[in-house]
């Protein structure tokens, strides 16, 4: 089976390829996308759900951090893994496997242990107040519970797509989302357990994907195995992984640092409409990134494999057929999204006054995000390729170097403070855009035809 996996991503066609591991991909994207929706109209359904989703807001920075901290683990090694399968060095990967899973429980254990500990400041810091903080604190005492299973359920499903089997990552994250669903309105209403409700069920699910996870990664039909003797961590393998980890925990942990200051930004600017419609369009770019986030996920084993197996020229192909798809990808949806804005706004809500806020907004917003698929492929190529120290400076770039400073400066430079916030976005965009798309096409004339052309020397 592993000879058969391995000839799939060294030697089968390239674009049935991406297909096939893209797909799952994206639906699983799609899938968290449309879980996340839901999750919040059912607590927004609430007797008092403004107050529960304020609530539930304040906790969602350590939601993201949470998750990226699975992210530094299972993107810095599961691209080191196909590597090491592409060298046919199935141990050594499998190295990398059984470090990481015994990582995902040490990390778990810390950030529970801390959170709890530190919970009720921790919500009074991000935001709390009277009314709110108590739906913030009664999510988060049940939520972190299940922190090791959310660990487990994001952090080790890498391992099983950078295999090739990308289907059965699609199928741990649909099941856990369709459960979820499910069970939201049960334990929210049925039970009348309000907010803990919401955290209960999304414990539970994150539990039964887990044990998904770890069945097969435990079990026969998959390639790399977590065997007892890689447990042990040792200190190259942890410190070669977080290294390349970096980057994807810098690109979600920062998000929360995003909102934040857009959202002080928009409040003292625009007052509580133009958070809101913050929050419309935080939404809406959802709908960009994780399809995009999909189809560079489904393109990273065949971009590692080959660059492990030393096949530069397949390492070339699918990169350019990953950026023609992701650039497309932004052009159609951003343009549909600037083009017909009130359609989609009308999604989220029937208020007149916030429908037209919107959608002037949002053509200011998404102004440089047409472009944004050529800064998804290459950036996504880099992780891919092993190039950890670029990818953290990529990762930087957009939010920290850009972004933010950006929100805070623009409105002390300009007369209407609420257009120069907006404007962050679309600058900071495009300056990352150019900036990575400069530094990917110096990389590759640097690195693949001089090794390209050693590799036809001694074919010769």
């Amino acid at each position: 089976m592993s000879k058969k996996k391995s000839a799939d991503l060294e030697n089968g066609s390239i674009g049935k390829l991406l297909v096939t591991l893209a797909v799952p991909s994206i639906i699983a994207q799609i899938v968290n996308l449309l879980y996340n929706i839901v999750d919040r109209i059912f607590i927004g359904r609430m007797p008092s759900g403004d107050l529960a989703m304020a609530g539930i807001g304040i906790v969602t920075p350590i939601v993201i951090l949470v998750a990226a901290f699975s992210s530094l683990v299972g993107f810095g090694g599961s691209p080191r893994v196909a590597i090491k399968m592409g060298q046919k060095d199935n141990d050594g990967a499998e190295e990398i496997l059984g470090n990481s899973f015994t990582l995902i429980l040490l990390i778990s254990l810390i950030l529970t242990t801390v959170f709890y500990l530190f919970k009720e400041p921790i919500v009074m810091a991000f935001g709390g107040s009277s009314n709110t903080s108590q739906y913030a604190i009664d999510y988060l005492s049940i939520y972190l519970i299940g922190t090791v299973f959310v660990q487990i359920a994001v952090g080790m499903n890498p391992y099983i797509n950078t295999q090739g089997f990308t289907k059965i990552g699609m199928m741990t994250v649909a099941i856990g989302a369709g459960l979820n669903i499910i069970l939201d309105p049960i334990f929210i209403f049925g039970l009348n357990l309000g907010v803990k409700g919401a955290a209960f069920a999304t414990i539970i699910s994150q539990f039964v994907s887990a044990m998904f996870v770890l069945k097969f990664l435990f079990g026969n039909k998959t390639i790399l195995k977590i065997r007892k003797k890689h447990l042990k961590l040792k200190k190259d393998v942890v410190l070669a992984t977080l290294a390349l980890g970096v980057a994807p925990f810098i690109m979600q942990s920062t998000e929360s640092i995003v909102l934040v200051s857009l959202n002080n930004q928009l409040l003292k600017y625009g007052g509580d409409i133009a958070v809101s419609a913050m929050t419309i369009m935080s939404s809406m770019m959802q709908m960009i990134v994780l399809p995009i986030s999909g189809l560079t996920q489904g393109a990273q084993p065949i971009l590692s494999y080959n660059y492990g197996a030393e096949r530069y020229d397949r390492v070339k192909k699918a990169f350019k057929l990953l950026f023609i798809s992701c650039l497309t990808f932004t052009v159609v949806a951003v343009g549909s999204l600037i083009l017909f804005p009130g359609f989609f706004v009308r999604i989220f809500s029937k208020d007149p006054t916030l429908i037209e806020m919107t959608s002037w907004n949002m053509r200011i917003y998404f102004a440089g995000m047409c472009i944004f698929g050529m800064q998804m492929a290459c950036q996504q190529t880099f992780l891919s390729l092993g190039q950890a120290k670029i990818s953290l400076f990529l990762a930087l770039l957009r939010k920290i170097i850009l972004l933010v400073p950006l929100i805070f400066i623009l409105p002390l430079l300009m007369q209407d403070g609420l257009t120069a916030v907006l404007l962050a976005e679309p600058i900071a965009d495009i300056i990352a855009c150019l900036t990575t798309t400069t530094l990917f096409a110096i990389f590759f004339k640097k690195k693949f035809p001089k090794e390209e052309v050693i590799i036809e020397a001694k074919a010769q």
